[in-house]
C-alpha cells in the first residue's frame, strides 16, 4: 500500500446492545452472545435469497477487473515461522500463532484481498471441539502420555475460519487410447513331467478415440499453506450446501485466516482434481476389460469461482521442543493431526510381543512333545 493510495480498512465490531461489551458468535445457535451479561441477539437474515451464491468471473479476477466492491482491506499479522496470515482484533498486540504456537506480535500490516463470498458457520463450540480432539488422542496407543495430558489440560483451542477457493467449469475433452478385451487361449504346459492343456488369458487391444463432457461444480481447493494439505483433506467432506452468504457477524469472536494461495495457483490445483475425474470418465467411455489412455485434450470454459471460509478448531502445542498440531472440523467433528510416537511404549510393546510369542512357542512345543 503506497502513500498515494487511500485504502478503506474493513474492521467490524459488534457491541452488546445491553452492556456495550463485544458479542461473539455462538456456534449452533445462529446468534450473537455477550459473555459479559449473557444478552443474545439473533443474526438478521440477509434478505431475499434464493439459496444460490453468486459466482465471480475467473478471467476478470486474473485481469484485475473485478468490481471494487468485491475486494477489501484487513489488518493482518504474518507469522515468520509458518507463513500464516491471520486477521486479528486491533486491540490485541501480543499473542501466539494459532497454527504453530510460535510467539507473535500483531503488527499493523494490511492485506487487500477478494472478499469472502460465503461462510460455513461453526456448529461445534470449543468444548465440543476439544472433546473430539481428546477422544482422538485417546485412540493413539503409542502417543506420549505427557503430550496427551498436556493437550487435555492445555489452553482453549482457537476457532479459525480457513480460506478456500471453489471453482466451477465446463469441460469438453477429446481422447485417444486403446480398449483391451480379455480372451483365452488353450495351451499345453508341462506339469510333473506330463503335458497338460490349460487356458491362458490374453488381451486384444483396439485403438479408440472419442469425447467426454463434464460440468464441474464447487471444486474445493485449500487457499492456505499454513497447514499440511493432508490434514485439511482429512477433514472432508464439507457440506457446502450449508454455506451462508458472508456476514461478518459469523466471525465475531473468531479469527479469520487470509488466503496465501493466490487465485491462479488455486485454479491449477483445481485443474489437477478435474483432470483426475476426466481421466476416469475417459476410461469409462473407452470401456472393455482394460484401458490405455494415450492422450487427453481438454477445452475448459465458463470458469467461475468463490472465496469461502470454513470452520476449524485448531490446537498447536509445543512439547519437548516439537510442535504438534490438531485440527477439528468445526461442523462435523472430524479430527486430523500430527501422529506423535512414544519410544518407550513402542519398545514395551515389542518386548511384550516377543514374550507372548515365546510363550506361545513354548506351549506348542510342549503339546507336540518336543520338550
Amino acid at each position: 500500500m503506497t502513500s498515494e493510495t487511500t485504502e478503506t480498512l474493513e474492521e467490524h465490531r459488534f457491541p452488546c446492545a445491553q452492556c456495550g461489551a463485544d458479542y461473539r458468535f455462538a456456534p449452533g445457535q445462529g446468534a450473537l452472545v455477550c459473555d459479559h451479561c449473557g444478552h443474545t441477539q439473533q443474526i438478521a437474515p440477509p434478505g431475499p435469497w434464493s439459496g444460490a451464491l453468486k459466482e465471480l468471473d475467473f478471467k476478470a479476477a486474473l485481469s484485475q477487473n473485478l468490481p471494487a466492491s468485491e475486494t477489501e482491506v484487513t489488518r493482518v499479522s504474518n507469522c515468520t515461522s509458518c507463513g500464516a496470515q491471520v486477521e486479528f482484533d486491533p486491540t490485541i498486540h501480543a499473542l501466539e500463532c494459532p497454527f504453530c504456537a510460535s510467539p507473535l506480535v500483531a503488527d499493523t500490516g494490511t492485506h487487500r484481498h477478494i472478499k469472502p463470498r460465503a461462510v460455513l458457520p461453526f456448529v461445534l463450540d470449543e468444548r465440543a471441539g476439544r472433546q473430539a480432539m481428546t477422544d482422538w488422542l485417546g485412540k493413539l496407543w503409542f502417543a506420549p502420555n505427557g503430550l496427551q495430558d498436556y493437550a487435555r489440560k492445555g489452553r482453549a483451542m482457537a476457532g479459525i475460519y480457513v480460506p478456500y477457493w471453489t471453482f466451477d467449469a465446463d469441460t469438453q475433452s477429446r481422447y485417444s487410447g486403446q480398449r483391451g478385451t480379455v480372451y483365452y487361449e488353450t495351451v499345453t504346459v508341462m506339469r510333473d513331467g506330463k503335458p497338460v492343456r490349460t487356458q491362458v488369458p490374453r488381451i486384444r487391444w483396439m485403438p479408440v478415440s472419442g469425447r467426454v463432457k463434464r460440468w464441474f461444480d464447487d471444486v474445493l481447493v485449500l487457499a492456505s499453506a499454513s497447514l499440511p494439505r493432508r490434514y485439511t483433506e482429512g477433514l472432508e467432506p464439507w457440506d457446502l450446501s450449508a454455506l451462508q452468504p458472508y456476514r461478518p457477524e459469523f466471525l465475531a469472536g473468531f479469527r479469520a485466516e487470509g488466503y496465501t494461495v493466490d487465485l491462479e495457483t488455486g485454479f491449477g490445483l483445481a485443474r489437477e482434481k478435474m483432470d483426475r475425474v476426466i481421466e476416469r470418465d475417459v476410461r469409462f467411455d473407452i470401456g472393455g476389460d482394460q484401458q490405455r489412455v494415450g492422450h487427453i485434450d481438454t477445452a475448459i470454459s465458463d470458469v467461475t469461482f468463490k472465496h469461502i471460509l470454513l470452520p476449524v478448531w485448531l490446537a498447536a502445542y509445543k512439547y519437548r521442543g516439537q510442535t504438534y498440531r490438531f485440527v477439528v472440523n468445526g461442523a462435523t467433528g472430524r479430527v486430523q493431526g500430527e501422529r506423535p510416537w512414544s519410544a518407550w511404549k513402542i519398545a514395551f510393546a515389542v518386548i511384550l510381543g516377543s514374550l507372548v510369542a515365546g510363550a506361545v512357542g513354548y506351549g506348542i512345543a510342549l503339546n507336540e512333545g518336543l520338550m
